[in-house]
């Protein structure tokens, strides 16, 4: 029985992959008398330092969370600037305000959405203490530039990899670069725990400091002693499990990713629009699939493209809206738009398209279908 593009029924944006394995593993949890800093969370610390080339990973309960306690940990405070992306999830400049620091932002790449590492080093002032760059989606291009300028300038280098889990830049993996970095483990990235997020870094101290503040503050040596403010940023035994084991499927999961990132590339190539900003394919990490519309395409034009396929049942979204032109960053800050032009144009005309382990050509081909059809019209 032949299958029709039009008979595939609805696409969702994200889907994890999860099998019996991972469901068997977190049951074991649930049967066992430890759901809280066990033996499961070790075992996953140690599978993303592992990957990342880190001597300590530290689980906490979200990426968010492990970006506020590197920025905690290192500390970096009231007066203090730390130069940023305006092209992120929100949380990359949350955490910096959560310490009562300035972000400083900077524009980006057009040819790879990271931080223009020329404009990072001309935005170092006297009261710069840390640079916080961004893996856009997986790209961990310029990681390389941005280690040399923090070494040069004597400045901290909190790496933000909560996209990038797996990726790679000539021969180093993403969580390699500066101070310390996060991996984020949302159900929409390459490996999920539910919510989730470890610390990577080779400093002993901040990975101490981390431990005892993701746990309240207590003592590693007595556990009614607190020695710091902490908080409760802890990563449960469940889902510790989940990513345990999602870890061991790591290299199939980003060779299926990969795989489909290149039938979108060969398929959307006669398409005029731009394609993710990640040419090569087999180091980055593919947490999402990004498109760009072209220059003469506005803001409400690009929003219109999205109403149309969500009414289609693709579901696609923009991805992501320049952070510093939310309200509340407006009226903190006092940045206008205009303020930084190449991060507005890509946020303007982004599209994230369905992707996740398990679409096939089929799917894939319909996404395109009805892209091509709305763009024409």
């Amino acid at each position: 029985m032949t299958t029709h593009i039009s008979d595939l029924g609805n696409i969702p944006l994200a889907r994890p992959d999860i099998t019996e394995s991972e469901i068997e593993a977190v049951a074991q949890v649930l049967r066992s008398d430890r759901l809280s800093i066990g033996p499961h969370i070790e075992l996953f610390e140690q599978a993303v330092a592992h990957r990342a080339s880190r001597k300590h990973g530290i689980g906490v309960n979200s990426g968010t969370s492990g970006l506020h306690l590197c920025v905690r940990g290192m500390g970096i405070g009231e007066g203090d600037e730390v130069i940023t992306s305006p092209f992120s999830f929100i949380a990359t400049t949350n955490c910096i305000l959560f310490e009562r620091a300035t972000p400083i932002f900077v524009d980006i790449d057009i040819e790879t959405y990271n931080m223009d590492p020329q404009a990072v080093e001309a935005a170092i002032t006297p009261r710069t203490k840390a640079i916080l760059p961004v893996e856009a989606f997986g790209n961990v291009a310029h990681f390389q530039a941005y280690d040399r300028i923090a070494r040069k300038h004597k400045l901290l280098l909190i790496e933000d990899c909560c996209e990038a889990l797996g990726g790679s830049l000539e021969g180093r993996p993403a969580g390699s670069f500066g101070d310390c970095g996060v991996f984020g483990f949302y159900p929409n990235k390459q490996v999920t725990t539910g919510e989730g997020g470890v610390i990577v870094t080779d400093n002993d101290e901040l990975a101490e400091a981390c431990r005892s503040m993701r746990n309240q503050g207590r003592s590693s040596e007595n556990a009614n002693v607190f020695t710091r403010l902490g908080y409760n940023y802890r990563l449960t035994e469940v889902a510790a499990a989940l990513g345990e084991r999602q870890m061991l499927r790591l290299d199939d999961i980003l060779h299926q990713r990969r795989l489909i990132a290149r039938m979108y590339n060969e398929m959307l190539a006669p398409l005029d629009i731009h394609l993710p900003p990640c040419p090569d394919i087999e180091h980055a990490s593919w947490f999402a699939y990004v498109i760009r519309l072209p220059d003469r395409f506005s803001a409400s034009q690009r929003d219109k493209i999205l109403d149309h396929l969500n009414a289609r049942g693709i579901a696609v979204q923009a991805y992501f809206p320049a952070i510093h032109l939310q309200p509340y960053i407006q009226e903190l800050l006092g940045i206008e738009r205009g303020d930084f032009p190449v991060c507005e144009c890509v946020a303007d005309r982004t599209i994230v398209l369905p992707f996740f382990v398990g679409m096939t050509p089929e799917m894939i081909l319909r996404i395109v279908e009805e892209l091509k059809k709305t763009l024409a019209g």
